[in-house]
């Protein structure tokens, strides 16, 4: 959520950045600007009364002590008066407050300066390419038909227990998913991140805080009976450890790391690019979060753009990492680094990870603030996250891009994790 500072004082900024990400913000600028107008001026006169309640309840107690008794009736007659007023004037603040907030929390975030303006997947830019692509015979499967002929996950099992998009990992497809996310897990450890096993449901504000809630209640799931949400990534739990917290400077950047299974429910989705494990409503993922200094956020970006290109070379995969442009970012984030795989038997780039800064957006809505050393006030954090990694696709990369007429070779920074070389 943008600031109401930031708002009064960069009005014409904000309205020219946020074209970038193809929102005409004007109409909603204007409106917020004359709902503060309003917010302020019943603001200051409910203040003023209020000292002068104040100013007045002390000279009562003068006047009793002088024993001007009648002087101090009136006086308190005053104050009842004031006191009237003021509720009169908190009643009329109420909804204005209220309807600033919902004005307030439909901007975007800024986005950062080297962000290309665009409208889609098209337009994003490509910052760099690694790894080799393979050439596979021409017998080569698809992981949709690789997994029935070495029987590791079963979508139908999982349409029988739950419904489509909640596939069952058996045997060595089990193993390959555990394997894949002790090491990420380790990787991550060995970076400095701090693991964290967080809940997967989360309450309103929760979602609230990370920018999930109020507009995106359609791709959560939702247990009704006790108002909880199933998360979408760990980036909510994790990131809101620090709602409401005043951290040092000092111990600035923050660095967790968590896995949890994911829900989306992602619906209305049909076709070839959707099949087998490249949709899911239930997959599993390893995220990392940041809290980070203004300062050196951007920093601690590259650091982890850098971290999950490590996790993709390291498991022989080539890739991809493309720079969004305004139309493909999300509604949260100045900056996003989106990280591609690439499908051998599909011919074509799977999305794998997104990292992003979105400096104090999300901070604004937690209230995640620090304080510099020797500073009395207390300033928005920047936060960041980014998977590493999902792993369906990476699953399905991995399966493909490894197929052999003898089975599937298991990438070799996998076998002390899986305990075998090659599904078979």
């Amino acid at each position: 959520m943008l600031t109401i500072n930031l708002i009064r004082e960069k009005k014409e900024f904000i309205i020219e950045r946020l074209k970038v990400k193809n929102f005409e913000a004007g109409p909603i600028v204007e409106k917020i600007l004359t709902l503060d107008a309003s917010r302020r001026e019943i603001q200051v006169k409910t203040d003023s009364m209020q000292g002068e309640m104040n100013r007045i309840s002390k000279e009562i107690g003068i006047l009793m002590k002088d024993g001007k008794k009648e002087e101090a009736e009136a006086a308190k007659e005053k104050t009842y008066s004031l006191k009237e007023e003021i509720k009169s004037l908190t009643d009329k603040l109420m909804p204005i407050d209220n309807e600033l907030k919902s004005e307030l929390i439909r901007l975007p975030n800024l986005p950062h300066e080297s962000v290309p303006k665009g409208y889609g997947a098209d337009d994003n830019l490509k910052v760099k390419e690694g790894g080799i692509i393979p050439k596979l015979s021409d017998k080569a499967l698809p992981h949709w038909d690789l997994i029935k002929k070495y029987d590791i996950i079963d979508f139908e099992l999982g349409i029988k227990l739950t419904g489509a998009g909640f596939p069952v990992y058996l045997g060595k497809g089990a193993r390959l998913q555990r394997a894949l996310i002790n090491f990420f897990l380790d990787e991550g450890e060995k970076a400095g991140y701090r693991e964290v096993m967080p809940p997967i449901l989360v309450n309103e504000d929760s979602g609230f805080g990370t920018g999930q809630l109020p507009d995106k209640e359609g791709q959560m799931y939702h247990a009704t009976l006790d108002n909880f949400y199933l998360i979408p990534t760990a980036e909510v739990p994790v990131t809101n450890i620090y709602r409401d917290v005043i951290l040092n400077a000092d111990a600035l950047p923050v660095k967790n790391i968590a896995y949890t299974p994911c829900f989306r429910r992602e619906a209305g989705s049909w076709g070839a690019h959707v099949r087998g494990l490249n949709r899911l409503h239930q997959f599993d993922k390893v995220e990392i979060v940041q809290i980070a200094h203004p300062d050196h956020s951007y920093k601690s970006l590259e650091e982890m753009v850098s971290h999950v290109e490590g996790l993709v070379s390291k498991l022989g995969l080539p890739y991809r990492i493309l720079r969004l442009c305004g139309g493909d970012m999300s509604f949260t984030s100045a900056l996003t680094y989106d990280f591609e795989v690439w499908s051998a038997a599909q011919k074509r780039w799977l999305e794998v990870s997104s990292v992003s800064n979105f400096e104090s957006f999300q901070a604004n809505r937690l209230k995640c603030r620090f304080k510099d050393k020797g500073d009395k006030q207390t300033k928005l954090a920047h936060t960041l996250n980014g998977s590493a990694l999902a792993l369906p696709r990476i699953v399905a990369a991995i399966l493909e891009n490894n197929q052999t007429d003898n089975g599937i070779k298991i990438p070799p920074v996998l076998i002390p994790y899986t305990g075998f070389d090659l599904i078979s």
